[in-house]
């Protein structure tokens, strides 16, 4: 657990630029770097971001149930950590954070410190592969499984679909790819005028893209849909699309009495 504290001011907000040089860059890493210039990143790279994270505030007041748990897993800066802190509708929730990236859950840490909501939040600094899950209501993945190695996939789901409460719900939100080759090129092409708008240079959208092709692995949305069921949610839903990038509700259904 890492212990809020109160900062003066909240962490520097700085321009990405990252990617803005020649040179072959490595392998993509939440490290102190990204961590900096990660809410100008987020905002001017996914689709939808701002609109994702209030209605993940929205969806969490209507799924939390009384004396359960919430989780953010890969919480990074803790923006869906927030929206969720905010839409608890009941105090006696437990709400936790976690993020494997030291300099993310640092950040992380000021801006909870900051929020005006007295709800407590504990903050991990772990592998959510290795994270205990029990007694939740809510649990938000939001743009993390897609770092997640394909073969642990599986596994961490059926983990939160059997820490699930009847009738809570997973969100989860996703690059994903298409079956079609036409189809993910016209996403591809709109995903990259997107960052152009955004003030992003042909270069910088080269170099981000070799330096993430190799850890960020998207999957298509019915393979999302098929290992979601599987894990054991009754239901999927898309909630909201733009370009290759969806969010996902996956409802576990309430006991029904005969």
């Amino acid at each position: 657990m890492v212990k809020s504290r109160k900062p003066s001011e909240a962490p520097e907000q700085v321009t990405d630029r990252l990617f803005a040089t020649e040179r072959r860059p490595e392998d993509f890493r939440f490290d102190a770097s990204v961590a900096r210039v990660f809410p100008d990143m987020i905002r001017r790279s996914v689709p939808g971001y701002t609109t994702i994270i209030p209605m993940i505030e929205v969806i969490t007041e209507q799924y939390a149930q009384p004396a359960s748990h919430c989780y953010d897993l890969g919480c990074s800066l803790g923006a869906s950590t927030l929206a969720m802190r905010h839409g608890l509708p009941h105090a006696d929730c437990r709400l936790f954070g976690v993020d494997n990236s030291s300099a993310m859950i640092e950040r992380c840490e000021h801006y909870i410190a900051l929020d005006d909501s007295p709800l407590p939040v504990t903050l991990r600094c772990e592998d959510i592969l290795d994270t205990e899950l029990s007694n939740a209501s809510v649990t938000t993945l939001n743009f993390t499984l897609q770092f997640v190695d394909p073969e642990n996939r599986a596994s961490l789901l059926e983990r939160i679909a059997e820490a699930t409460l009847p009738g809570g719900v997973l969100i989860l939100s996703e690059k994903i790819r298409f079956e079609s080759e036409a189809q993910q090129a016209i996403q591809t092409r709109l995903h990259h005028e997107f960052k152009r708008a955004n003030g992003y240079s042909d270069l910088e959208i080269s170099q981000k893209r070799t330096a993430i092709e190799q850890v960020l692995i998207p999957e298509t949305l019915a393979a999302h849909k098929a290992r979601l069921l599987a894990a054991g949610f009754n239901d999927v839903v898309v909630w909201y699309q733009c370009f290759n990038f969806v969010s996902m509700l996956a409802i576990k259904a309430n006991e029904t009495t005969e």
